[in-house]
């Protein structure tokens, strides 16, 4: 389980080293592939697979089913750690995420999220105002 708020930096050939307890989870095997709300998903190999079999159980003749699956797969990217603990995120990942420089690396259940420091910094902002009202709404579906 992979949880916890750390900031982190992007070296010049988008090299991150994560904390060392995510590191210890990854076993040195991982995938990065895109998120929703532009941030970045690190699963280990295990993790992407459980998580597309989510989406395979819905089958393939739904063209939605078949644009979200294309969405996580097609810039997926499975890589293995580095010598110095780092993952690796190719250009276009860093381009989809807005990564510059300063990242935030968050721990969230089954995944490691990498946003842009100020894109989750605003968006972490407007989720602390919004948790009564969000979580009212899960508890009136039963959700909560």
């Amino acid at each position: 389980m992979f949880l916890g708020e750390y900031q982190h930096t992007l070296d010049a050939k988008g090299r991150l080293s994560l904390p060392a307890k995510f590191r210890n989870q990854l076993s040195g095997d991982y995938v990065v592939a895109k998120g929703i709300e532009k941030c970045l998903y690190v699963f280990s190999p295990e993790g992407f697979e459980a998580f597309l079999a989510q989406l395979n159980e819905k089958g393939d003749f739904g063209p939605d089913i078949r644009i979200v699956r294309r969405f996580f797969t097609a810039g997926a990217k499975p890589d293995e750690l580095d010598s110095a603990g780092r993952i690796s995120i190719t250009s276009a990942q860093r381009e989809y995420a807005n990564l510059g420089r300063d990242v935030a690396v968050i721990g969230n259940d089954d995944r490691i999220e990498i946003w842009d420091v100020a894109a989750w910094a605003a968006y972490n902002d407007e989720a602390e105002n919004r948790i009564e009202e969000v979580t009212s709404k899960l508890a009136e579906l039963g959700i909560l």
